[in-house]
């Protein structure tokens, strides 16, 4: 009986003999560990590199000038001309290069979805994990609240909201898509928070004399980070299509500021005429937009126990 008792259990045994002494992983380390593993995750992210470095660096990339009549960059001359050695992209109603303007466009559309990507999770965070971990009044208050502004169609909201700012075009856009925007990773929060505090490491903390606020941030909000990550990288292409729509319906970015919903208004009467000066700026929104939502499908599937073997 001794024996048996200072003998290790079978896997334990089969896993000292077979050399397996790494420590377990985090959720984040399995998830990374199924990423790097991705074709699909691999491909999204060269892409979101790309858009990135040319958001981040225009400069790098296209020349400056040739986005402004002022400086003379457009000529007249060249209306609406084919895309050719001189101009990659082709020339726009006024004779300027639709390249340098589909590369200088990527840092206003790229910037309103961070930003705003970055607040809605945040928001939709703490008001999800003190909703899910105190419940009672302080849930229903919340929740109330919560479906409220979930019950709000954010093209129809922002369009009534943006038609009443008054203060920058660009903050406009990120204002409403953060007021319109955080109730789904509030929603997604709050059942991850009521799941995990009542996990016995939650009620051990609690038992041990540990206050609320320890154990919301020690213990509920680090099984909190994951969804809230997925909720992020999905809506980070919404967003950047939600500015491109509201630009386009002249409620967004104005001049002399200019994103690709922008150059897709601007080139909607030339389109049957040229119709590069529509395809260029409308190509890389949708590359974009559908590389950020396929990184979002990665993400969730690594995040997600019940797709690991």
């Amino acid at each position: 009986m001794s024996e048996s008792l200072s003998r290790p259990a079978p896997a334990v045994e089969a896993a000292l003999e077979g050399g397996d002494t790494s420590a377990p992983r985090s959720q984040l380390g399995d998830a990374w560990h199924d990423l790097r593993h991705s074709a699909l995750f691999w491909v999204s992210a060269v892409i979101i590199g790309a858009v990135l470095a040319i958001a981040a660096f225009p400069n790098a990339f296209a020349d400056a000038a040739k986005t402004s009549a002022l400086t003379g960059g457009c000529d007249f001359a060249d209306f609406l001309q084919s895309p050719s050695e001189a101009h990659w992209f082709g020339t726009d109603q006024l004779g300027c290069d639709i390249y340098s303007f589909t590369i200088f466009g990527a840092r206003p559309s790229i910037a309103v979805g961070l930003i705003a990507a970055l607040l809605t999770t945040v928001l939709g965070t703490v008001v999800g994990v003190i909703s899910g971990y105190y419940g009672g009044i302080v849930d229903s208050l919340l929740s109330r609240l919560v479906d409220i502004f979930f019950g709000l169609p954010l093209l129809l909201g922002g369009i009534v909201i943006l038609s009443a700012l008054t203060f920058p075009s660009i903050w406009g856009v990120v204002f409403v898509l953060v007021i319109l925007g955080w109730v789904s990773a509030a929603r997604l929060v709050r059942g991850t928070t009521i799941e995990a505090k009542n996990q016995d490491f939650v009620l051990a903390a609690r038992a041990l004399g540990a206050t609320n606020s320890r154990i919301m941030w020690r213990h509920v909000l680090p099984n909190a980070v994951g969804p809230s990550i997925v909720v992020a990288v999905i809506s980070l292409g919404g967003y950047i299509g939600a500015e491109a729509t509201f630009s386009y319906l002249g409620l967004g970015l104005k001049d002399p500021d200019f994103s690709w919903g922008t150059m897709i208004a601007a080139a909607q009467s030339s389109f049957f005429q040229a119709p590069w000066t529509l395809l260029f700026p409308a190509g890389f929104l949708t590359v974009t937009v559908l590389a950020v939502i396929l990184m979002g499908e990665a993400v969730r599937d690594g995040l997600d126990p019940k797709s690991r073997a």
